[in-house]
């Protein structure tokens, strides 16, 4: 924010503090949807059904211009996950397949990558890894010359339903469904498909990890369905976490976000109840639920600004705006 005056820093600042901002929907869309979306410089790219559209937002970050910029298909079902990188969009597809899209041509490649649907896909270095419920995770080159040609393919015995490629690029994380297998949380070395390590002990039966990111290298946060958050720090334990944090509610918790400081935002399973967290306690700070009865809705995904926050749920696009609450 070097170019924003001090006075509106502390402002802002203390808008997300307080938990003060401004609710309003970007995108509303007729049927039930399970959209994910990421965020680009001044543009929004989400998922709905088979089909991604992109989006610019207007100045005030807390609007979009009403036509798409672009869309991009190729998928027969819907759209479960997708990520940018190096100007591609790589999508993970319901119908098994991977596809990788040219943000700024027409230049578009589907191929069979998984049996079953491909539940999350990351892509760095060019290097893509994507995860399904057919139990397995896979690695893929993102060359043009080579696309399809899988490098890797790691049987997780459970069901995939969360992937990241560490920063380093020598080594990526699934979350599993934790039915098949003790661990949802494993790591895997990138270059020859071997297990690392696994994260954690005595996890329940059903504890799955719906969403995972790496902060650094040697750091990174999970979440899902045993309602908790943990933090883990592989330079002082893989078998324990160095903190967590409980959805008061005891609901699933889909999706997390941080600004690589101290907030933490969560999405949660029921009501699109959206809390945020300052990592320093362990209560939860601020909590804003986006749906009522009966539109009940999980919070899908998440994304973060410097003043906005964005959530996407089953039939809307929310926006919470902490410039001008």
């Amino acid at each position: 924010m070097t170019s924003v005056p001090v006075k509106d820093r502390v402002k802002v600042s203390q808008n997300w503090r307080l938990g003060r901002c401004r609710e309003g929907i970007l995108l509303k869309w007729r049927c039930s949807q399970m959209p994910w979306m990421q965020l680009e410089n001044d543009s929004l790219y989400i998922s709905q059904a088979n089909f991604i559209l992109a989006y610019q937002f207007r100045p005030d970050g807390a609007s979009l211009n009403r036509r798409p910029l672009g869309v991009f298909a190729g998928h027969d079902e819907d759209v479960c996950h997708f990520v940018l990188a190096n100007s591609h969009i790589i999508s993970a597809g319901g119908d098994g397949k991977i596809g990788v899209h040219k943000i700024h041509s027409t230049f578009t490649v589907k191929y069979s990558a998984h049996e079953q649907e491909v539940n999350c896909v990351d892509c760095k270095g060019g290097i893509i890894v994507s995860g399904s419920r057919d139990r397995t995770a896979k690695v893929w080159p993102l060359a043009s010359g080579r696309l399809g040609q899988c490098l890797h393919t790691i049987q997780t015995e459970d069901r995939v339903w969360s992937i990241a490629i560490s920063p380093l690029l020598s080594s990526f994380v699934t979350g599993t469904a934790c039915c098949g297998h003790f661990s949802p949380l494993r790591i895997w070395d990138l270059n020859s498909g071997q297990l690392v390590t696994h994260l954690g002990s005595d996890f329940p039966p059903g504890a799955g990890v719906l969403d995972v990111m790496y902060e650094s290298p040697s750091t990174l946060l999970s979440c899902g369905y045993d309602t908790y958050v943990r933090y883990w720090d592989l330079r002082t334990s893989v078998r324990k976490c160095v903190m967590e944090w409980e959805e008061p509610h005891d609901s699933t918790l889909y999706c997390l976000q941080t600004d690589g400081n101290h907030l933490l935002a969560t999405g949660s399973s029921y009501y699109g109840v959206v809390r945020l967290w300052d990592r320093r306690q362990r209560a939860c700070l601020h909590a804003f639920p986006l749906t009522s009865t009966p539109l009940s809705s999980p919070v899908y995904c998440l994304r973060l600004t410097t003043k906005h926050l964005y959530a996407a749920l089953s039939y809307n696009l929310h926006v919470l705006d902490f410039q001008n609450p």
